[in-house]
């Protein structure tokens, strides 16, 4: 199905391309805003993606940092800026699904003040239990966490982070209590899930597949719609007997509200094509995550569906920032 998208948006890009010239746009180069310190994950996406969306529009993609406030800082910026085209942000889950429930005064409405362009890539999470804790499936943590009402814990990289919020959807869905215990980041709740101090930890693929394939950790489950092709043995939560439990943390081309539809089929096709370029798509996968080349229609029904089913579980939980 997305192979088939891919394939219809890389011929269609050459009349949509030749139509901009003629429109001159895009008559100068294009701004993506990276809401993210350089050096990580959603750099990296960024300058993959733009490299090839510059050759495809023949306007260079220069990538921009604007970090701060998990990310609210950069989409901000786009939120406000003159709707032409010219000033695109690389957004997260984090600003548009997860932090407008958390954060009192949000300077921006994702489901209003953006416009969708595509959806990039969606990095689900693992579900994974200590080594000492012996559960061979989904089905037996669940089981177990029955079992032993708030006596089993689930680590996560913080207050408001994607595993804290996947570790409470994990509790909504199957009905069990487990216990929250908060780090400072992905890494230290690895290193306590390995030393058996914590139980159960849903952590973003790159974070544990290594020890995944080194037999130091089982994985129980894959938090997405369908199973990876990185790691294909390894079933969906869905597959696994937990219905409804879908976390990823993805990521998407978007602009301030108001860009005219036509730049906006430009730009999508754009990126989509980008998506198709095979050094892309290399890059990309090797993040762990699954390439998700959505028109501007798809992405917006899709934010608002995370949008909800975010907004959900943090009230269902009464969590807050600190």
């Amino acid at each position: 199905m997305i192979t088939r998208r891919l394939a219809v948006s890389a011929l269609a890009l050459p009349a949509l391309i030749g139509r901009a010239q003629a429109q001159a746009f895009p008559d100068q180069p294009i701004r993506l805003i990276v809401p993210f310190a350089p050096g990580g994950p959603a750099d990296l996406i960024a300058r993959t993606v733009g490299r090839s969306m510059g050759e495809k529009l023949g306007k260079p993609v220069v990538v921009e940092a604007r970090a701060g406030a998990g990310g609210l800082i950069g989409v901000d910026y786009v939120a406000k800026a003159r709707p032409d085209g010219h000033t695109l942000v690389l957004a997260s889950s984090g600003a548009m699904a997860v932090l407008p429930h958390l954060q009192p005064n949000m300077p921006f409405d994702p489901r209003t003040d953006l416009s969708p362009i595509t959806q990039v890539l969606a990095v689900p999470q693992i579900v994974s239990s200590a080594p000492n804790l012996g559960p061979k499936s989904l089905a037996e943590l669940v089981a177990m966490a029955k079992a032993r009402p708030g006596q089993l814990t689930y680590g996560s990289a913080g207050i408001g982070s994607s595993l804290h919020l996947a570790g409470e959807l994990l509790k909504l869905r199957a009905g069990i209590d487990i216990v929250h215990v908060p780090f400072r980041g992905a890494a230290p709740a690895v290193t306590e899930l390995l030393a058996g101090r914590i139980q159960i930890l849903l952590a973003d693929v790159p974070a544990l597949i290594s020890h995944v394939r080194g037999g130091a950790v089982p994985a129980l489950a894959i938090t997405s719609p369908q199973r990876l092709s990185i790691m294909p043995d390894v079933p969906t939560a869905e597959e696994a007997g937990v219905p409804g439990l879908i976390s990823e943390t993805w990521y998407g081309v978007l602009g301030p509200a108001g860009i005219p539809a036509d730049r906006l089929a430009i730009l999508s096709a754009a990126t989509k094509a980008a998506l198709d370029d095979p050094e892309t798509r290399r890059v990309l996968s090797e993040q762990g995550g699954r390439i998700v080349a959505s028109n501007p229609d798809e992405f917006a029904t899709f934010i608002r569906a995370a949008y909800d089913q975010w907004g959900e579980v943090v009230r269902a939980t009464g969590m807050r920032l600190e």
